[in-house]
């Protein structure tokens, strides 16, 4: 470029202005969303009977992909829709709470990937974000990050959401842009995540056209739905009562009639039969029959609502205008999930650490399913079910857990609209074809940072063609040892059984990789696994496990994951957890990473002064009734309440704490019999054993953090509610390890890392 003549003067001198990036002309805006564990059949436009209205609508309108394929869990299958890169070749091996010292398995996304948001971004489209993340470490959820592998780090402009697996649609963990902060109304006043998504996205939508219509956006809009919790008002639910009563295979089959009746799976699909896993409904006593349908309609009146939420969204788009030049995805991160175990669980981070209520105990319960005091998972007879008619769920290479829901919608830019299109179609693939969408070229180079390969390839000519020819004749699939190879209509998979959920003790399989036998399906033939051909095929075999040896070498797949040797390499984070730490009231959520370890031992300290007449409220509180635990005076008394996955312990103190300055303190003793102590001024005045090791797993995987001074959303105790803030002066809080250095128990932390997707 020639140099700019600059003088003294403006008329003398050359001006030139910064000039902006533009897509290609025709560049449409696109809404990718990504449903949470929704299984091949759980859609109404999928088979399922489950009322999915406004999604049914976009596919009458659009396609429906019936070989669209996913990794099997939510962090891997994220990274691969907003790279375009495989999973493991861009450090995201497993989710994000089980990040190793491996390349394929880091759990950060490295900047040779820059992701779709980024690319729109450089290229003239505003970047939105709204929902579910798990795309960062665990340990960088804290505000101190680094934010790097937050959103806004990765291409996006505005974000509202949740960085981790999950949370409660009653009381999320929510961020906006770099910041946490707090639901804007309380549960006790009707709110419910999906909801408050939804109205954010409409706004976010709002505000960029009334700013520039011209200029397009990208919103990626990810809702917790339909990973549990299984939370909906009974509204909702009612509309099913009695549908599931029949049980899983009635079901099954009838989800399986209405897909072969509406051509979303070939006329000549065989249904495997019902796995020796999964009981016989009719064998099942009636009152557990009973449980179990009412998990099931809790779930698909959960669907229900997000599918009228998204609605909204839709019918935003209309009442803009924008509906017909605005690309619509909607699709589901991986197979429905049988995190539930063999008999469902009220919560879910018990069945995690291998615990779970007695079935008589949920039978007893059955009314809070769905609601504030359940955090519920169905069993995985209906996991099984709403897969149909393929084998096996998430978190496998089968079927089950890698085939999923798919629907486009893109005006009259797609042809034989209502169709459903049997190419066979990765996640990495929507990346190339959104870009293709958008008359953008990949950039050889971000930031000045090489652009590894891009795997995906555009979907564009089956947009036109509904015939057109396949694209992707290869691609490998493994999550937590299960494998598989998809070649040119074939597929292998191995009967690799993780170690998780206590599946081994259920599912039949091998436990040792050695030992995983290969099994081999010819799809273009049989779409749904159900016929294994690798005895009359053991050559092919051979050549097929050959070449899966060859892709994971070449994505990072090595070392593969397996227990407990792989958490001794966990990725650590930024700093190590502190030893001690003061806090004081009045700050934002400080994130349980960030906190000194309370495993292996810990005493509270709180500095308060308890004015004449006494005091109440929260001192220091975390989690909520579901797992969690609290610190607070109540009638004057100090109070500690430990709310475990399985069991609850509330320590009380017999005496209200006198006026003056005080110093209470809370001490967990580790070890056998660990123990509770509560005192005041360094005096014990109450103490309690506790059942079970100090430990919580979903506070891990939602990403909560510790409040001072006061509570929010659902209480740790039905002692109170939020916010329940302290009414004397709460100098500061002092949180101080027990053992410094001491870890948790990592099968403990194993067990969560595998749950957390």
């Amino acid at each position: 470029m020639s140099s700019q003549r600059i003088t003294t003067r403006v008329e003398t001198s050359e001006p030139r202005f910064v000039s902006y990036p533009k897509p290609g002309p025709d560049a449409p805006n696109v809404v990718m969303i990504v449903l949470d564990d929704v299984g091949f059949a759980q859609l109404g436009c999928f088979g399922s009977g489950i009322a999915t209205p406004n999604i049914d609508r976009l596919a009458a309108e659009g396609l429906r992909y019936n070989r669209f394929h996913v990794t099997s869990v939510c962090s891997a299958t994220r990274a691969a829709l907003l790279t375009g890169r495989n999973h493991h070749a861009v450090g995201m091996g497993v989710t994000q709470e089980a990040a190793l010292g491996f390349p394929g398995y880091t759990g950060r996304i490295p900047k040779s990937a820059a992701t779709l948001a980024r690319v729109l971004r450089d290229n003239g489209y505003n970047t939105l974000a709204v929902g579910k993340w798990h795309l960062a470490p665990k340990n960088e959820y804290s505000a101190a990050g680094p934010f790097d592998r937050w959103p806004l780090g990765q291409g996006f402009e505005r974000y509202y959401g949740f960085l981790g697996a999950e949370t409660s649609q009653w009381a999320p963990e929510l961020v906006r842009d770099n910041t946490h902060i707090e639901p804007p109304y309380p549960p006790e006043e009707g709110y419910h995540l999906t909801e408050d998504l939804v109205d954010q996205a409409i706004r976010m939508i709002q505000d960029q056209q009334q700013a520039e219509s011209r200029k397009p956006f990208f919103l990626y809009f990810a809702p917790g739905a339909a990973h549990a919790p299984h939370q909906v008002t009974e509204e909702w639910v009612t509309p099913y009562a009695g549908q599931f009563d029949d049980g899983w295979e009635d079901w099954r089959q009838r989800a399986f009639d209405r897909q072969v009746t509406e051509g979303i799976v070939p006329a000549d699909t065989e249904l495997p039969e019902r796995p020796p896993w999964i009981p016989d409904w009719e064998t099942l006593p009636a009152d557990q029959r009973r449980l179990f349908a009412r998990y099931m309609e809790v779930f698909a009146g959960f669907v229900t609502h997000t599918d009228h939420h998204l609605g909204r969204l839709f019918a935003d788009l209309e009442q803009r205008g924008i509906a017909e030049d605005t690309l619509v995805m909607v699709l589901s991160d991986n197979g429905a999930s049988g995190e539930g175990g063999t008999t469902g669980t009220l919560n879910e981070a018990a069945g995690w650490l291998g615990n779970g209520e007695d079935v008589d105990e949920a039978v007893a319960r059955i009314d809070d399913i769905g609601g504030q005091d359940a955090y519920n998972h169905y069993p995985y007879g209906w996991a099984w079910a709403g897969n149909a008619p393929l084998r096996l769920w998430k978190r496998y290479a089968w079927l089950g857990g890698v085939r999923t829901p798919l629907v486009v919608r893109w005006g009259d830019r797609l042809t034989a609209q209502g169709g459903v299109r049997p190419q066979f179609v990765h996640a990495v693939d929507l990346y190339a074809t959104i870009l293709d969408a958008a008359g953008i070229t990949q950039p050889e180079a971000v930031d000045g940072v090489t652009q590894q390969p891009v795997e995906g390839t555009s979907l564009l000519p089956s947009f036109a063609e509904p015939d057109a020819a396949e694209h992707r004749l290869l691609q490998y699939f493994e999550m937590f040892g299960s494998r598989g190879i998809y070649e040119d209509g074939w597929m292998a998979v191995t009967d690799h059984v993780a170690n998780q959920f206590d599946e081994r003790s259920n599912l039949v399989g091998s436990h040792d990789f050695d030992t995983d036998r290969w099994s081999l399906f010819h799809l273009a033939e049989d779409f749904s696994e159900a016929r294994d051909v690798a005895d009359e095929h053991p050559e092919l075999v051979r050549r097929m496990e050959g070449l899966w040896w060859a892709e994971a070498g070449r994505n990072q797949v090595l070392p593969l994951f397996e227990f407990p040797a792989s958490m001794s390499h966990m990725h650590p984070g930024e700093f190590p957890p502190p030893c001690e730490r003061a806090y004081a009231p009045g700050g934002g959520p400080i994130q349980e990473s960030q906190l000194p370890t309370l495993v292996g031992g810990f005493e509270l300290t709180a500095r308060v002064v308890v004015p004449d007449g006494g005091a109440e409220g929260v001192l220091i509180a975390i989690g909520d009734r579901h797992g969690g635990w609290a610190t607070y005076l109540l009638d004057g008394r100090l109070v500690a309440t430990i709310a475990m996955p399985d069991q609850t312990t509330r320590v009380v103190a017999p005496e209200p704490v006198a006026p003056g300055e005080r110093v209470l303190s809370v001490r967990y003793e580790p070890g056998p019999g660990p123990r509770l102590v509560l005192a005041v001024d360094d005096v014990a005045v109450a103490e309690d054993a506790l059942p079970g090791m100090f430990y919580f797993p979903n506070l891990m995987t939602s990403g909560a953090g510790l409040l001072v001074g006061r509570d929010r959303g659902l209480s740790v105790s039905h002692d109170y509610t939020p916010p329940f803030a302290f009414t004397g002066t709460l100098e500061r809080v002092e949180l101080r390890s027990g053992r410094p250095g001491a870890r948790p128990d990592q099968s403990a932390e194993l067990r969560v890392a595998l749950a957390g997707d």
